[in-house]
């Protein structure tokens, strides 16, 4: 893999993460995030319209004059959206009214006009579309981590409700213990920037601890001196 391809994966995993280092998408990071089947299928319907708005304007970045090149962006991701929409009302209609508002406003996601006009327009399709589906995982990984912690601190499941994306999911469920009632502060938006915040110092903290240089077990040597002899001993 060439190191191209290696620092995509690393900027949109980690280093320059669209969620945690742009802080971008907040608004429907941090609204639908208080389940893990919530995150789970707004992050596939975002990583699919990345995916395909940065493979498309990648194609045709050499056809499009700057005049209407934003225009013309806005144009495609929104047919992205569209599609993403219409299949998630098909094969999971539960999910699509639960997420409601949230799934045609992927249009207006700062993440993916981002990419389509910093990276989609001036690189090739392979690279772009990598760029896509990384910065999709990326932002996904942290709508899984926010939606693992608000629901389990909220009411003490994981993976309740699957079934409404994945059919086949629906013994997913773990009861880890019982909550006579929900921990309204973790699935409120409240709890969401609490648990956002967290998440930032985190990897805050980890950057830190990996800039720091390795110290070895052995005492530098700072310098030498010279002796310079002049006379005869």
């Amino acid at each position: 893999m060439s190191t191209q391809y290696q620092d995509i994966i690393k900027n949109g995993m980690w280093a320059n993460n669209p969620a945690l280092v742009q802080l971008l998408g907040l608004c429907p990071l941090l609204a639908v995030s208080n389940s893990v089947v919530n995150a789970l299928g707004l992050g596939l319907a975002t990583i699919l319209v990345l995916v395909g708005s940065n493979l498309t304007v990648s194609l045709l970045r050499n056809q499009v004059i700057d005049a209407i090149r934003l225009p013309a962006f806005v144009l495609i991701i929104a047919a992205f959206t569209t599609c993403a929409e219409l299949l998630m009302q098909a094969y999971a209609y539960t999910l699509y009214q639960t997420l409601g508002i949230f799934i045609p406003l992927i249009v207006t996601n700062c993440i993916i006009l981002g990419r389509a006009e910093g990276f989609a327009s001036k690189n090739v399709p392979v690279a772009s579309l990598l760029d896509g589906l990384m910065m999709g995982a990326g932002f996904t990984s942290v709508l899984l981590l926010l939606g693992i912690v608000r629901e389990l601190l909220g009411t003490g499941t994981l993976f309740a409700n699957m079934e409404l994306l994945l059919p086949f999911a629906g013994g997913w469920e773990i009861q880890l213990w019982q909550a006579e009632s929900p921990f309204l502060l973790a699935i409120l938006p409240p709890g969401a920037f609490l648990v956002m915040g967290f998440l930032i110092a985190m990897k805050n903290i980890i950057d830190r601890k990996m800039a720091e240089p390795e110290t070895s077990g052995e005492t530098a040597v700072t310098g030498s001196k010279r002796v310079r002899v002049t006379g005869q001993v």
